[in-house]
C-alpha cells in the first residue's frame, strides 16, 4: 500500500512537472526578445515580443485580474511600438491596481512616444516618489529629464538628468544630454565635463565631440 503510495505521488509530481513545462511562459519570451534587441536582432526580438503578447492575452481570458500578465503584455507592446494598446491595457490594469509600479512606469514611456508629456511626467513623478530605489528608477529620471528639455526647462532638465547620471553612470547619451542643458543654460563648465564623460564611455560619439569643440 505504502509502496502504491509513493508511487501515486511521484506521477502527480511528474504530471504536474510536465504541465508547468508545456505552459508557455510570457515573461522568458519577453526577456529573450529583450536580448534580441540589445544584438540588434530587431525582427527576431519582435516575434518574441508578439509570442509573449499573445500568452499574455490567453492569460488574460483566463483570468482577467492577472496583474503579472498585464505587465509582461503592457511591457510587450511597447517594445513592439504599439503604444496605444500598451496605453489602453496599461489603464484597464490600473484599475484593477492602482498602486503597480511597474505598469505606471511603463506608462509613462508610452504616453512619452505618444508625445502626450504632462500625462508622462506625471507618471515618472508618480513613480520616482513611491519607488525611489525601483529598478527603473534612473530611467525614469532620464525621461523626466527629457521632458523638461523639450518643454524648455532647461535647469529642471538638469538636476532631473543628473539623478539619472548617479544612479546609472554608464550611459553615454545621458551625459551628452546633460551637457546639452548645461550648455544651454551657460554652464560651461559642467556642459564640457558631461561631454567628456560622454565621450570617455563612447569614444566614436560624434556629437559629443562636436559639442565639446563648439565649447573651445
Amino acid at each position: 500500500m505504502k509502496r502504491i503510495c509513493c508511487l501515486l505521488i511521484l506521477f502527480l509530481c511528474f504530471v504536474t512537472l510536465l504541465s508547468a513545462q508545456e505552459h508557455p511562459d510570457a515573461l522568458s519570451a519577453y526577456r529573450t526578445g529583450r536580448s534580441l534587441e540589445s544584438s540588434g536582432k530587431i525582427d527576431a526580438a519582435y516575434d518574441k515580443f508578439k509570442e509573449a503578447s499573445d500568452i499574455c492575452l490567453a492569460e488574460l481570458q483566463e483570468n482577467s485580474r492577472n496583474m503579472e500578465s498585464y505587465v509582461v503584455l503592457c511591457w510587450s507592446f511597447f517594445r513592439m511600438g504599439k503604444y496605444q494598446e500598451s496605453l489602453d491595457y496599461s489603464k484597464k490594469a490600473l484599475k484593477i491596481n492602482p498602486n503597480e509600479y511597474r505598469i505606471i512606469e511603463n506608462l509613462g514611456e508610452t504616453y512619452f512616444y505618444l508625445k502626450n508629456y504632462s500625462e508622462s511626467l506625471k507618471c515618472f513623478e508618480e513613480y520616482v516618489d513611491n519607488l525611489p530605489h525601483g529598478d527603473r528608477i534612473s530611467s525614469a529620471y532620464f525621461f523626466i529629464g527629457e521632458i523638461y528639455r523639450i518643454i524648455k526647462k532647461p535647469n529642471h532638465a538638469d538636476i532631473a538628468y543628473s539623478y539619472a547620471v548617479r544612479e546609472d553612470p554608464d550611459i553615454a547619451l545621458w551625459w551628452y544630454k546633460l551637457g546639452l542643458v548645461r550648455e544651454e543654460t551657460a554652464n560651461v563648465a559642467g556642459a564640457k565635463a558631461a561631454y567628456n564623460r560622454a565621450l570617455a564611455l563612447n569614444p566614436s560619439y560624434t556629437e559629443a565631440r562636436n559639442a565639446l569643440n563648439r565649447l573651445h
